[in-house]
């Protein structure tokens, strides 16, 4: 009894000793975090400021730990920079906006739509100015928008045209003795690649040029528009990079002149009529959406449904970074449900995943359809599994800029027989029956080989039938463009993969007309709880496994771990974009 005493008394003190050093550490971080009350002054500037994550949602918890130790601060909802430009636009107290990002942490779809959404603003006569020490491609194409762009005079401006680098593995196979099983079909299913071959195809070479022109051709067109140069001359100065410094920028209409920041904020002021000496008003657009500007404030009764499937599909429950098919059907039954919903809007942002999860999506989307229009409004991807999701809505929108189709699928299994027999290592195995096993230590056999080649066929039969019942064409027809092709939305307009070119917002008002309301609000779905070991990662004084490894290894070798990394944990057969096409 004694011992048992001691023991609960142990247990129950250092209990006590955790909830003390618990509350010790709130109070430290809530004197630290202490909160300010943000108020928008008159005669203020809008500050445009890109550089934290944009996500298509990014719902603020309401957890007050998490406003107190900034997890929130480290990302920003699509949606509320462009509810907030919407209010801006009416904001007595918002006389324009100046756009300082020196990158924009979001993707070309997205940074398309925020552009365009500033161009409205335009339209009310306010004005838009842009300052950088240092532009991107990226974010120059965003800063084209204002009606004046000027650069720091020892500045550059990196304006070179697309291009997109893909790693291969093949001799890394070859010399570690860790190696790939690949079955895919789809010859332009290049996901797989990196471990079959040791440089890229012509088919692939061939797709990523033509949608990495297709994009190219979509910024430069609306660069030509807002700075009145032709697309002849914005192509020789990316050829000769005739913007590579303050004195060819100008030269080149790129900008329209070199300043300090302070000679930058004196223009700002004259836009305002203010003196040289009077204070500078500006206000971020994080403070603006904190202020209520995020959200565009309806009395309406009726309600269109925005469904966010955000990020690669998993097989599980999925997150605000994973799509799985359990909070996704959660949120669409949720959705239905709802008698004030009237119409559903699903905002696909993904490179696909796991053919399972996109299948039981699929069906709950079916099931729905019975009873509530979908539109589907697609972000910077929805490819593969991402468009498996889309393929049955009763329209599609895309951007011009959109990445989508990749219609294919594929399996990939490690294989560890060759580095298993180089360092001694035998695998012996004792099985009840003849069915087709494996073992990572043994060279894949036919039989098994059969086997997984035969899932992989049966699952690209029943995406070519997906697609061909949701978007009225032959099967014939869909494999036609099917083959894990990847197009641009503006290619995929015209091959009849999507129904439009238009964003989040032209979707939302066409499932508005398909059910005949004109007054209604958005309600925005699935809800996100974070889970104690998720918020504690994202503390800014913790380093994840993530960080250490980006010290150790930098950010290049990283990036070949972290891809190795995520092939080996493919489950089952998987319709997915490549992981390594990145655009820069």
């Amino acid at each position: 009894m004694k011992f048992l005493r001691n023991l609960f008394a142990s247990i129950f003190g250092t209990l006590i000793a955790l909830g003390i050093i618990l509350v010790l550490f709130l109070l430290i971080a809530a004197a630290f975090g202490e909160t300010k009350q943000i108020t928008v002054a008159n005669n203020s500037v809008l500050e445009i400021k890109l550089e934290t994550l944009v996500k298509d949602y990014a719902p603020k918890s309401d957890n007050p730990l998490d406003e107190i130790l900034g997890i929130n601060d480290k990302k920003i909802g699509l949606n509320s920079i462009i509810n907030a430009i919407e209010n801006a636009k009416i904001d007595s107290r918002i006389k324009g906006i100046s756009i300082t990002s020196l990158g924009v942490n979001a993707g070309i779809a997205q940074t398309q739509a925020i552009r365009n959404k500033l161009l409205e603003f335009k339209e009310t006569g306010k004005f838009i100015k842009a300052y950088a020490d240092i532009y991107d491609q990226k974010s120059y194409y965003f800063s084209s928008v204002a009606d004046s762009i000027f650069m720091n005079p020892v500045g550059a401006i990196d304006f070179k045209g697309l291009s997109s680098e893909i790693l291969f593995y093949k001799d890394l196979e070859e010399k570690s003795g860790v190696k790939m099983e690949v079955i895919r079909h789809g010859k332009y299913k290049s996901a797989v690649e990196p471990f079959l071959y040791n440089e890229m195809s012509a088919d692939n070479r061939n797709q990523i040029t033509e949608f990495l022109t297709s994009i190219w051709n979509e910024m430069i067109v609306e660069i030509s528009k807002s700075r009145n140069i032709s697309t002849e001359n914005l192509n020789a100065i990316a050829d000769n990079l005739f913007a590579r410094n303050a004195t060819l920028a100008i030269k080149n209409k790129i900008v329209d002149g070199a300043l300090y920041q302070d000679e930058y904020n004196n223009k700002l002021k004259q836009a305002l009529g203010l003196t040289l000496d009077d204070d500078l008003n500006k206000i971020s657009i994080l403070d603006y959406i904190s202020t209520g500007k995020g959200r565009v404030q309806s009395s309406a009764s009726d309600k269109i449904a925005v469904i966010y499937a955000q990020g690669e599909i998993i097989y599980g429950k999925g997150n605000e970074d994973l799509i799985g098919q359990d909070l996704i059907i959660k949120a669409l039954k949720k959705a239905r449900n709802n008698s004030s919903v009237k119409a559903i809007v699903l905002r696909v942002n993904s490179p696909g995943g796991s053919a399972l999860a996109a299948e039981l999506i699929w069906r709950e989307l079916e099931l729905t359809k019975k009873e509530l229009p979908i539109v589907v409004s697609m972000g910077n991807v929805a490819a593969s599994g991402g468009y498996y999701l889309a393929c049955n809505a009763d329209r599609i929108f895309a951007e011009p800029t959109t990445i989508t189709g990749s219609i294919g699928v594929f399996g990939v299994i490690p294989n560890f027989s060759k580095l298993a027999n180089n360092i001694g290592v035998n695998a012996q195995q004792v099985s009840t029956n003849k069915g087709a096993n494996y073992s990572v230590f043994e060279p894949m056999t036919d039989e098994f080989r059969a086997v997984t080649i035969e899932g992989v066929e049966a699952v690209y039969t029943t995406f070519l039938e997906r697609v061909s019942t949701g978007r009225n064409m032959t099967i014939e027809a869909v494999d036609k463009i099917a083959q894990g092709r990847v197009w641009s939305g503006v290619d995929a307009l015209n091959n009849g993969l999507v129904d439009e070119l238009g964003n989040l917002e032209d979707a939302i008002l066409f499932a508005a007309e398909l059910v005949e309301i004109t007054d209604f609000k958005v309600r925005n779905y699935p809800s996100y709880k974070k889970e104690l070991e998720d918020r504690f990662k994202s503390l800014p004084f913790v380093k994840t496994t993530e960080k250490v490894l980006i010290e150790e290894l930098g950010e290049e070798n990283y990036k070949i771990y972290q891809t190795i990394k995520e092939f080996s944990k493919l489950n089952g057969i998987q319709a997915r974009l490549p992981f390594e096409i990145n655009i820069n």
